[in-house]
């Protein structure tokens, strides 16, 4: 990339491209190619001035080094971008506010008044038509008081009062249409999928390859618990595919060689090759968007009231437009009633303030599925979480490998880190960064892997049966033995740390010991929790009950259940909502999987396993439980602004009807405050709700 650097500071940099244009498409390729990158922080392109702005963290030198050798054709490569672009949709809309305003201002003062009685009379034909529509069904709703308003203005011969009424409403229903739909491109943008790398089928074999260079027709590889990253079809295999990110349900289906599949969902049973449809990610990125603004069951009960009273709302204005000529006689006192109305601030606010608050919880690495989780997260009393990789930290380390009947150590990290590869859990994270550490290498050497949920894995390598999970899997459900000898050698495992065993042929091969440091912050965080509200913590863990009282007392939690299946989890869960608690879960593996999907809200760490992360109703970022504090904050925080618009909306929408029976207000005025309060509570929706420094 050739460029200058502008002005430049200390982890900051603003650079000016040496290019005569720069197109829309290339300003957000290139803002999305430097997210990508490791070191940045923020960036930031303007496409109009050719400007980039880059915060990053750590040498000066890489940062230039990787901006140098940056090219157009190997971001196209690398990026995948949405299919639709939010510089895009901003700049569709500034030209169409601009070019409204230029035309009123043009009309204005060159139109002879004859022209302009003309304009306004063709301009009010769409506004008849809805009202006319309106009535034909019999209902009383916001376009039939547009209607009356206009139509009665220009009866009157009062067309500046009708073009002004018609001009706001147009400019209310463009600077309406920009915010929503800003705010759903903005949220769909963060819930779309990240996925990095997927297993390519070639003739070669297998291979892990980048996304950006999947093309429609390659051939993914798609193993239990993965993520279907892209749109296709199954081309081998059958499985069974949990599709709640796009359809709310929970109930897998299965699908057959030929049976469409969709990115986002989650194989819960069995692995397939799919066959690419679709490799741009704007099939996902469009479902993304109709659930946004289809799905009731993503809406929140604050947002659904507001509508609710909307409605019943509008026939009171038009009782009291009625009201006030019978009793005044008075067409503009009327007509002034009939310009306000409370049904376009309560439902455009409250959705716009919903999906602000989400759009924020982004920014915050926190991604929220729908409105009703953040009402969910608001009054939560109680908190269970999962114990591997939520209140430990999500990269813990192999301690030990300790060998067994003769075996090698080295061979047996390499077989358990060739199983583990394919499921991306923290403790099987930890196997393969330990045998990368020591520069092993773990080929394809199994027949197949099975993921059993909860348990371990099973598979076969040359021949043998090859199990690794836990101590429940390997001695009760594969009844396992340990090798003459050595009972005191497996008597005397290090208690301080977690274990994985692997057997072969129904023999233990080798323990792998697991050590799964706790997260700094868990303590104080369950503490701020506490003052926020939170009357409960639960923490539910595999672990032998000696294991779990140490950390529940190190962590302070309120109680704990060891030794716990993925059906005891959400039976505790379903338990304590049936005692009239509104419960979050937090976890990060596959197997707290049925307890998210219990919970009111629940909540997935995001390097967790894929099918946590899609069943979550919420995914934090894996780096601070801070960012449940976070969420918590801003959770209530939106609650309050939900209600203070309430308050805000009918009392200056009812000061507005008074003041317009009265006569105090004329009905243009009336309706230009109309629209500029619902404009104002809009924005005021939009803006950042306050969180409180608590780290």
């Amino acid at each position: 990339m050739r460029a200058t650097i502008v002005h430049e500071s200390r982890g900051r940099m603003r650079l000016r491209l040496r290019q005569k244009t720069m197109t829309l498409r290339q300003a957000d390729l290139l803002e999305a190619w430097l997210k990508s990158q490791p070191w940045t922080k923020e960036a930031v392109v303007h496409e109009r001035t050719r400007c980039v702005i880059v915060t990053y963290a750590g040498e000066r030198d890489t940062v230039l080094a990787a901006l140098s050798g940056f090219t157009w054709a190997g971001a196209e490569e690398t990026v995948t971008l949405p299919g639709r672009s939010t510089r895009a949709l901003n700049r569709e809309f500034q030209e169409k506010l601009t070019g409204k305003v230029l035309m009123k201002g043009a009309a204005a003062l060159f139109l002879p008044a004859p022209l302009r009685a003309a304009r306004v009379v063709w301009h009010m034909v769409p506004f008849l038509r809805r009202g006319l529509r309106c009535l034909g069904r019999r209902r009383i709703r916001v376009e039939l008081l547009d209607a009356l308003s206009i139509g009665i203005s220009v009866g009157r011969r009062d067309f500046g009062t009708a073009g002004m009424v018609m001009f706001l409403l147009e400019i209310g229903e463009l600077l309406e249409d920009w915010t929503r739909k800003k705010s759903v491109a903005d949220l769909a943008e963060s819930l779309s999928l990240h996925v990095d790398r997927v297993w390519l089928k070639t003739q070669a074999g297998e291979a892990l390859v980048p996304i950006g260079q999947v093309k429609p027709g390659d051939r993914v590889l798609v193993r239990a618990g993965g993520v279907i990253p892209l749109d296709g079809v199954v081309a081998e295999g059958e499985v069974t595919v949990n599709q709640a990110s796009l359809t709310g349900e929970s109930v897998p289906v299965a699908r057959h060689p030929g049976g469409a599949v969709y990115a986002g969902t989650v194989v819960e049973e069995g692995e397939c090759v799919l066959e690419v449809k679709q490799a741009t990610g704007q099939g996902r990125y469009d479902q993304i968007v109709e659930m946004i603004q289809r799905s009731e069951q993503m809406k929140s009960a604050a947002e659904a009231r507001a509508s609710g009273l909307a409605d019943r709302l509008v026939p009171y204005t038009f009782a009291g437009s009625l009201l006030s000529l019978a009793l005044t006689r008075n067409v503009s006192r009327a007509l002034s009633v009939l310009m306000v109305d409370f049904s376009c601030a309560l439902k455009l606010a409250m959705p716009l303030a919903v999906l602000s608050a989400m759009r924020e919880a982004g920014r915050e690495h926190i991604t929220v599925k729908g409105g009703r989780f953040l009402e969910a997260v608001a009054k939560a009393d109680t908190i269970v979480f999962d114990k591997t990789g939520t209140l430990t930290h999500a990269c813990p380390r192999v301690a030990k490998v300790i060998p067994f009947g003769g075996k090698e150590e080295a061979e047996m990290l390499r077989l358990a880190a060739c199983l583990e590869e394919h499921f991306p859990h923290s403790m099987a994270n930890a196997v393969v960064e330990e045998a990368r550490r020591r520069g092993l290498r773990h080929e394809e050497r199994h027949a197949k892997v099975e993921y059993l949920v909860a348990h371990g894995i099973a598979s076969s390598v040359d021949g043998e049966q090859v199990r690794i999970g836990s101590a429940h899997f390997i001695f009760e459900d594969e009844k396992a033995t340990i090798p003459e000898g050595e009972q005191e050698k497996f008597d005397t495992l290090p208690p301080e740390y977690s274990q994985l065993y692997l057997a072969i042929d129904g023999v233990l091969a080798a323990v792998l010991c697991i050590f799964d440091p706790l997260r700094e912050e868990a303590r104080q965080v369950l503490s701020t929790l506490r003052g926020l509200g939170i009357q409960n913590a639960v923490m539910l863990t595999g672990d032998s009950p000696r294991t779990a009282a140490a950390i529940a007392e190190e962590v302070g939690v309120d109680g704990f259940q060891a030794g716990v299946l993925p059906a005891d989890k959400a039976d505790y869960v379903a338990a304590l909502r049936r005692e009239g608690h509104t419960v979050l879960m937090v976890g990060d593996g596959i197997n707290d999987s049925p307890a998210l999907s219990e919970a009111d809200a629940g909540i997935a760490i995001s390097d967790g396993a894929a099918i946590a992360r899609e069943i979550a109703d919420i995914t934090i970022a894996a780096d601070s439980l801070w960012e449940l504090v976070r969420l918590r904050q801003l959770a209530v925080a939106l609650m309050g602004r939900i209600q203070n618009n309430y308050r805000f909306v009918i009392g200056f929408n009812g000061a507005l009807i008074g003041l317009g029976a009265a006569g105090v207000l004329p009905p243009a005025a009336s309706a230009m405050l109309h629209n500029l309060s619902t404009l104002g509570v809009s924005l005021h929706s939009m803006s950042a709700l306050p969180l409180s420094k608590t780290e």
